[in-house]
Parts: structure tokens; C-alpha cells; sequence
């Protein structure tokens, strides 16, 4: 960033005049760019170095990029590299000209504090925006939760959990995710079928479980966060249908940004990324379509690109 000899007068000149008024003795700008160069002048003059701008961006590997990942998450990730996010990695390795390095971990409780807090990795791909555990960069997507019928059944053209033919049927739903709230609100929580919210994906894969039981008629109908449904159903069963959730007016929300994770104060590191992710908006987008997820506006009020 750089800052010009007028602006850094304008912002010495306000910290002259509260240095005075608290009976310091007032520095002239002149004399601090004589004694320190022209960038540490600056440094001083916005806050850098200072707590509040603190970076630990020298623990980010030069060398490679380090991911955080499930080894055992499709559609997302797994060891053998058939995930979306393992694609996604691949790209932005690609354009930083380094190898991808992954440190493994189920995501689960303990997941961020094992792996990007451990200073083990440097990004976790898929993180939604907002969370405090991590510090997110641009969103590279906006997605929904989804309801995922047979393409022949009568629920085809069902929109919202609202909708009255969905009285009485049995709906397979992510036990404690925010579809489960609009269901009670429904009336639809007593006929619904659970499934575990957090489990280790090597051992159990409610996903997939829930859509087998809808392909055998067990369930109705399935909700399922959208860059997960999305893929497995384009992957396994292209007979169903996708529809993302967005016609939900009231509380919780259905429709999330997802951004990459990184560390707690690594702004340059967060900045590196931004930077990548806005140049390469088309690729990923064209990665993630390509996968099945279902891409919304950034509002999340339209399937992306029917604005």
C-alpha cells in the first residue's frame, strides 16, 4: 500500500494535535520522515506492527500450500483426491505455482483447533462465512440447503416447506440443521426420519444413507446442504431432483456464503487469497457446476447466472 507525503502529513498532523493536547511533545512530520524511512513513516502512522494490525502471516508455508481436510468427505474431499475441494485446491496451488500438502482430519468437533490452529496447514477450503473460529476470505460461493425429491414424484415442483403437499410425508432430514426448524414450524417433524448430524465420515455418511433410503422409498424426500446433496445426486442418482431452498422467508437462513478458511490475524495471507479467488471467479465456478453444486447469486435469491 502506498502513502503519499500529503496524506501522511494529514495523519501525523491529527496525531500532533492529540499528542498536545495530552501535553506530549508534538513531532513534526518532516523530522519522523528524516528519521525513519518513507514505508516504516507509514507503518507508524496507520497502525502497523501495532496490536491491532499484528500479522502472523510468516507461519503461512512459502513452499507449498497446506490444506485442511477430511480425509473421508465426499463429495468435498478425501485421500484420494476425488473431492470438488481437492480440485479446488489443485487450482489455487496451480496458480501460486506450489504442490498441495494436506494435513488430514475428520471434520468434526476438534477439527479447526487440530489442524489450521495447530499450525499444521494454512487454509481449510470450504468454511462458511462468519464463523469466528477462522478468518474468511471472499466468499467463492453462495449455496442453499435443498430438498431432493424422485423427478416422477408429486413433490417435484415443491419450492418451499411450507408447501402443503408435503403434510405427512416422510422427510429425511440432518438432525439439528437449520431445515429442521422450518419443518417443526411446518407440522412436518413427527413423520420426519433423522439422521446424525456429526459423525466421522470413515465410519458413517448420513448423505449417502439418506439418499439410498429415498431411492428404496423409505423417505419421501431428502434435505441436504446443497454442495453436498448436489454432487451425490449427479454422481448416483440422476433421477432425482434438486431444488435449493431460497423461497424461506423466515428465520434460520437456508442460504450460506462459503469462503476459505485461514488463521486468526493472518490478513496477508487473507489478502493473497482474495486476490486469487476474485481473478479466478469463472474457473471455480465452472469447477463447482461441474460437480453438481448448486450455485446461487450472491444473494442468494436465484440460481446463479438467472438474475
Amino acid at each position: 500500500m502506498r502513502v503519499s507525503v500529503a496524506d501522511l502529513q494529514r495523519r501525523l498532523s491529527v496525531l500532533n494535535k492529540c499528542g498536545k493536547a495530552a501535553g506530549a511533545v508534538r513531532p513534526r512530520w518532516k523530522q519522523v520522515a528524516r528519521a525513519v524511512s518513507w514505508p516504516l513513516a507509514a507503518a507508524l502512522v496507520l497502525g502497523w506492527g501495532g496490536a491491532a494490525g499484528a500479522q502472523t502471516s510468516d507461519l503461512v508455508s512459502q513452499t507449498e500450500l497446506r490444506v485442511c481436510a477430511d480425509p473421508a468427505n465426499l463429495p468435498l474431499s478425501d485421500k484420494a483426491g476425488a473431492g470438488y475441494e481437492n480440485r479446488l485446491a489443485d487450482l489455487v496451488a496451480a496458480r501460486l505455482e506450489r504442490p498441495v500438502a494436506y494435513t488430514w482430519y475428520p471434520m468434526a468437533t476438534g477439527f479447526v483447533r487440530n489442524t489450521l490452529r495447530a499450525n499444521l496447514c494454512d487454509v481449510i477450503m470450504g468454511y462458511a462465512q462468519g464463523h469466528e473460529l477462522v478468518l474468511n476470505t471472499n466468499h467463492y460461493m453462495t449455496s442453499a440447503y435443498t430438498l431432493i425429491v424422485p423427478g416422477s414424484s408429486g413433490l417435484s415442483e415443491v419450492k418451499t416447506l411450507a408447501d402443503p403437499k408435503l403434510k405427512g410425508k416422510r422427510i429425511g432430514i440432518i438432525a439439528g440443521s437449520p431445515p429442521a426448524s422450518h419443518m417443526a414450524r411446518n407440522g412436518l417433524i413427527a413423520a420426519a426420519k433423522p439422521y446424525h448430524l456429526m459423525v466421522d465420515r470413515r465410519h458413517e455418511s448420513p448423505a449417502l444413507d439418506m439418499l439410498s433410503d429415498l431411492e428404496q422409498g423409505e423417505i419421501d424426500a431428502a434435505i441436504l446442504w446443497g454442495p453436498i446433496g448436489g454432487p451425490l445426486v449427479k454422481q448416483g442418482h440422476p433421477d432425482f431432483k434438486v431444488t435449493p431452498l431460497i423461497a424461506e422467508t423466515l428465520p434460520p437462513r437456508l442460504v450460506f456464503r462459503i469462503t476459505m478458511g485461514v488463521r486468526q490475524g493472518e490478513k496477508v495471507w487473507q489478502r493473497r487469497l482474495n486476490s486469487l479467488i476474485r481473478r479466478n471467479k469463472d474457473d471455480i465456478n465452472d469447477l463447482l457446476q461441474t460437480a453438481g453444486v448448486p450455485l446461487l447469486n450472491d444473494m442468494g435469491t436465484a440460481p446463479y447466472g438467472e438474475e
